[in-house]
C-alpha cells in the first residue's frame, strides 16, 4: 500500500500531506484516504486532529505540527518513521496570505509569510527526502498560486513566498531526476477556501494595525478605498470550487506521468496565465486600471499644497 504524507496548516490564514484543516489538504486526505492509501496528515489546529481522524479511516494518522519549528518536523518525521521507510508523495499545502501595500504590512507579516509558505515546506521536504527516495516514482506536489508567476497589487509577502516555492519546486525537480523523484506545482487562482478569509474583516482592523506615521502618510480615505480595492475584488467574488484543486492533486499523487505544473480552473488557465506573457508595461497598465484609487495619498496631496 503506498504512503502518503499530507501536510495542513490553517495557519491565521495538506502522501505526507501538511496543512490539512481545511481547504484543499482537507478534501485530498478524504479522497485518497477512500482510494486506499495510507494517509499521514499534519495539521496545525489541535481541535483539528479529532475531527479530521473522524472522517478517515482507521489506518490513516492524523498529527499536530508546525512547519515553522523543527523541533515538530524532528517529531513527525520520527513518528512517519516508525510507521514506514518508504513514502510514495509528500503534498506540501500548508499556507497562509497578508494582503495589504507594502508600506501597511509589518515585518513581522513579511517574515511569517515567509516561513509558513516557503521556509517550512523547504524544511519538511528536506527532512522527508530520504523517505521519498528510498523508491523509484516518489512525488512531491507544492501547492504555489497564481500569485507565483504574476505579481498581484498589495501582495507583496504573499506573492514573494509563492514566487520562492515555484523556484525551489523547479530548482527541486531537476536536482531529483537521477532518483526518479518527481515534483508537481499547482497554481490556482482564487479558490474558495479560507485562505481567502485571512486578514482584516473591516477597515476599523486595518486602520488599528497602523502606525501612525502610515496612517499620517497614506490618510483615511486612500486607505479605506485600498482596503474595499482588495475586499471586493471581482476575482473574490467569483472564487471557484476548490475541488478543481483537489482533482488536480489526485492526479499529480496518482497518474503514471504527473505533470509538472497544474492550473486548475479559468482564472488561472484563462487570466493569469496570459496576462503573465503580456509585456511588463502593458501589465503594469492593467493593474493600475484595476487598482486606481479616487482619493490620492494624503502625503502626495499635502505635497501638492506645498
Amino acid at each position: 500500500m503506498l504512503n502518503i504524507l499530507l501536510i495542513f496548516e490553517p495557519f491565521p490564514g495538506c502522501l505526507h500531506q501538511n496543512g490539512c484543516d481545511t481547504g484543499f489538504g482537507h478534501g485530498l486526505a478524504i479522497e485518497l484516504d477512500k482510494q486506499g492509501f495510507n494517509v499521514l496528515a499534519d495539521v496545525f489546529v489541535p481541535d483539528s486532529v479529532a475531527s479530521l481522524t473522524e472522517k478517515l479511516s482507521p489506518k490513516a494518522t492524523v498529527f499536530r505540527l508546525d512547519i515553522t519549528k523543527q523541533e515538530d518536523i524532528d517529531a513527525a518525521f520520527k513518528l512517519v518513521n516508525e510507521k514506514t521507510k518508504v513514502l510514495h508523495a509528500l503534498v506540501n499545502n500548508a499556507g497562509i496570505a497578508v494582503a495589504g501595500h507594502i508600506d501597511w504590512t509589518s515585518m513581522e507579516d513579511m517574515r511569517k509569510v515567509m516561513d509558513v509558505n516557503y521556509f517550512g515546506h523547504v524544511a519538511m521536504t528536506k527532512k522527508f527526502l530520504p523517505l521519498l527516495i528510498a523508491k523509484l516514482d516518489s512525488r512531491i506536489v507544492n501547492i504555489c498560486s497564481v500569485a507565483g508567476y504574476l505579481t498581484l497589487s498589495s501582495g507583496s509577502a504573499y506573492c514573494a513566498s509563492k514566487y520562492a516555492l515555484e523556484s525551489f519546486s523547479d530548482c527541486l525537480r531537476r536536482e531529483m531526476v537521477p532518483w526518479g523523484l518527481r515534483v508537481s506545482i499547482i497554481e490556482p487562482g482564487f479558490m474558495r477556501t479560507p485562505i481567502l478569509e485571512s486578514g482584516p474583516k473591516t477597515f476599523e482592523d486595518l486602520w488599528s494595525q497602523l502606525s501612525s506615521d502610515v496612517k499620517e502618510r497614506w490618510g483615511e480615505d486612500f486607505l479605506k478605498a485600498g482596503f474595499d480595492t482588495i475586499k471586493h475584488n471581482p476575482l473574490y467574488k467569483y472564487a471557484e470550487n476548490p475541488m478543481k484543486v483537489v482533482r488536480n492533486l489526485q492526479h499529480a499523487v496518482m497518474n503514471t506521468v504527473p505533470c509538472i505544473r497544474y492550473r486548475p480552473g479559468w482564472q488561472s488557465s484563462l487570466v493569469f496565465f496570459p496576462i503573465s506573457h503580456l509585456p511588463t508595461w502593458i501589465v503594469d497598465w492593467i493593474f493600475s486600471k484595476l487598482d486606481k484609487s479616487p482619493h490620492a495619498p494624503a502625503g502626495v496631496s499635502q505635497q501638492l499644497k506645498d
